[in-house]
C-alpha cells in the first residue's frame, strides 16, 4: 500500500506542477486562442499526463528510500546474520524469477514490505523491522516472493502506463469542461478567463479522484497475481497463506472462512473501492481455490 500511495502522491504533485507551469507559459491560452482545438488538446494532455506518470516511476526508488528511511544492505558486507539471510533469500527468489537481483533494504515500521523501481533488473525490495520481528522465516520468504513477483510481472511499469492514460483523460476532460463553463456560464468570449482556470483545477481534482478508482482496481488485481507468483516461486501456496493470516492478526493454520481485515489489506466498506489491496480473506480464498501454480 505504501508503494502505491507514494506513486500516486508523487504523480499528483508532478501533474499539478506541470499543469501550473504550462498555464504560466501560456500553453493553455494557445490551445483556446481560436476555439478549443480537440486534436491539439489531446496531444497536449497525453504529453502532460504521461510525463507525470513517467517522472513518478523513474524517481520511485529514491522516493521510497527517502520517505521510509530505508537502509540498503551492502551486498558485500551485510551487518549481521539476519541481513545476510534476507539478502540471500531475495537474490535466490530473483534468480528463480529470471530478473536481475534487486537492492534489498530494511526500514523501521509496522509489518509491511514493498518493491519498486522503473526496471525489472534494477528494482528495490524493502522489508520493515516489524515484519522481520513478527513472522517466521517461511512467512517472510513468502512475502519476499510476493514482492519479487511484482517486479517480475512488471507491475510498476504497467501501473505507470495505466496512470498515464488516466492522467491524459483527466487533463483532456477537465479543459473541455473548463472551456464550456467559461463560455456558457461566465459568458467569456475572448480567450479564457478565470472561470476556465478555476473549473479546470476543480475538475482535475474531482476527475483525479474518480480516476483513482481505476488505478486502485488494477492494483487489487495485481495483488492476486503477486500472491500466486509467490506460490509459484516457492512451489507451495501454504507459506503465502500463512503470511496473509499473520498479517490479519491470526495464528498460522487458524483460518476461518471469513474474517474482517484492515490496514495493509483494506476494509469491507465504501473505501474498499479506493483500496490498493483486496481484503486478506479474499486473497487467502483465491490462493486456496487456485488449481495449480
Amino acid at each position: 500500500m505504501k508503494r502505491i500511495f507514494l506513486f500516486l502522491l508523487t504523480n499528483i504533485a508532478v501533474m499539478i506542477v506541470l499543469s501550473a507551469s504550462m498555464n504560466v507559459l501560456g500553453v493553455g491560452r494557445y490551445l483556446t486562442a481560436n476555439g478549443l482545438n480537440l486534436s491539439q488538446l489531446l496531444i497536449f494532455s497525453a504529453i502532460l499526463g504521461f510525463a507525470g506518470a513517467l517522472i513518478s516511476l523513474f524517481i520511485s526508488k529514491w522516493m521510497a528510500k527517502q520517505s521510509t528511511g530505508a537502509r540498503v544492505i551492502d551486498p558485500q558486507h551485510p551487518a549481521n546474520a539476519q541481513e545476510a539471510w534476507l539478502l540471500d533469500t531475495v537474490h535466490q527468489l530473483a534468480d528463480r524469477a529470471g530478473i536481475g537481483r534487486p537492492e534489498v533494504a530494511i526500514y523501521e515500521g509496522a509489518p509491511n514490505a514493498f518493491a519498486t523501481g522503473a526496471f525489472r533488473n534494477n528494482a528495490l525490495v524493502a522489508v520493515s523491522t516489524g515484519l522481520l520481528d513478527s513472522m517466521t522465516e517461511a512467512e517472510i520468504t513468502a512475502v519476499l516472493g510476493h514482492e519479487v513477483a511484482h517486479v517480475s510481472n512488471g507491475d510498476m511499469v504497467t501501473l505507470t502506463l495505466i496512470q498515464g492514460v488516466v492522467n491524459t483523460f483527466v487533463i483532456f476532460l477537465s479543459r473541455i469542461v473548463g472551456y464550456f463553463v467559461d463560455r456558457v456560464v461566465f459568458k467569456n468570449e475572448r480567450g479564457v478567463g478565470m472561470g476556465y482556470y478555476l473549473t479546470v483545477i476543480a475538475c482535475e481534482l474531482v476527475f483525479g479522484i474518480l480516476a483513482s478508482l481505476i488505478v486502485a482496481w488494477f492494483s487489487r488485481q495485481r495483488e492476486y497475481r503477486a500472491d500466486a507468483g509467490s506460490a509459484r516461486l516457492l512451489g507451495s501456496r501454504e507459506p503465502m497463506i500463512h503470511a496473509l493470516a499473520r498479517l490479519g492478526g491470526m495464528e498460522p493454520g487458524d483460518l476461518p472462512k471469513a474474517f474482517q481485515s484492515s490496514g495493509i489489506s483494506g476494509r469491507r466498506s465504501v473505501s474498499a473501492a479506493f483500496a490498493s489491496h483486496p481484503p486478506l480473506e479474499a486473497r487467502i480464498h483465491a490462493l486456496q481455490a487456485a488449481q495449480s501454480f
